[in-house]
């Protein structure tokens, strides 16, 4: 079972710009979840992140609501309790909260997976210099992703074309729900066999190569999309509100 350990946070050292972050709250009675940025803090006062789009401009949340913040860090899932000190919609849609008091930390173990059923597209490496409208079909393969880590996945087919074999490098089109479309991820399939009737293909990514991301917020690298997305499905229960 993973150990939480209680830590007053020495200043700002524990934050980045460009942190993906996780907030709970209540709004009309109902506990809601949404992903998020950290641009910006004072300390010891308030940190300035993003107004998540999901929940919409005009959806007031009162100063002084209690909230949840988030996030994953050097492996570690980190939360705290906080609350809403105000928030500005114009010209750019900002959510200021209380500076933490104390944080959580939950050491997660390595490469820890979760669960997921998204759609995967598959393409060999070797054929994405050419325009993808001239793709032949049997350079691309469709599959859905069973499991997600910080460092690859595991994918389901139908059946295993002959090229996705052990030790191929392909690129992998997939979306991570409720923060960005992934196009382009640089991966080696690792291992394949049969599970459940199907085909299984184990996926080990190679980030910083040509991979990007259309973000639903304000950006980030993939390998942070990533993380942020299984640190939200593996923390689901830490913290609530």
């Amino acid at each position: 079972m993973n150990e939480i350990v209680v830590t007053v946070p020495p200043a700002a050292s524990f934050l980045s710009v460009g942190l993906p972050l996780k907030i709970s709250l209540t709004l009309d009675q109902q506990k809601v979840t949404h992903g998020s940025t950290l641009l910006g803090w004072k300390d010891h006062a308030w940190l300035v992140c993003e107004w998540p789009i999901q929940l919409g401009h005009d959806q007031p949340v009162a100063a002084g609501t209690p909230c949840i913040v988030s996030y994953l860090l050097d492996g570690k899932l980190v939360g705290y309790r906080s609350e809403i000190r105000d928030l500005i919609t114009s010209p750019i849609p900002l959510l200021f909260v209380a500076f933490p008091k104390a944080v959580e930390e939950m050491h997660l173990r390595k490469h820890l997976r979760v669960s997921t059923n998204e759609p995967v597209l598959l393409i060999r490496a070797d054929s994405c210099n050419a325009s993808e409208s001239a793709l032949p079909t049997s350079n691309y393969f469709g599959g859905l992703l069973k499991d997600l880590s910080q460092e690859g996945c595991s994918v389901a087919l139908v059946r295993r074309p002959a090229w996705l074999c052990p030790g191929a490098t392909v690129r992998l089109e997939f979306e991570l729900p409720g923060l960005g479309h992934i196009t382009n991820l640089t991966s080696v399939v690792k291992n394949a066999d049969m599970r459940e009737g199907c085909e299984m293909i184990g996926i080990e990514f190679r980030f910083n190569e040509l991979e990007y991301i259309e973000y639903r917020g304000w950006g980030g690298s993939v390998r942070q999309a990533v993380e942020h997305c299984v640190f939200q499905k593996a923390g689901a229960s830490f913290v609530v509100p």
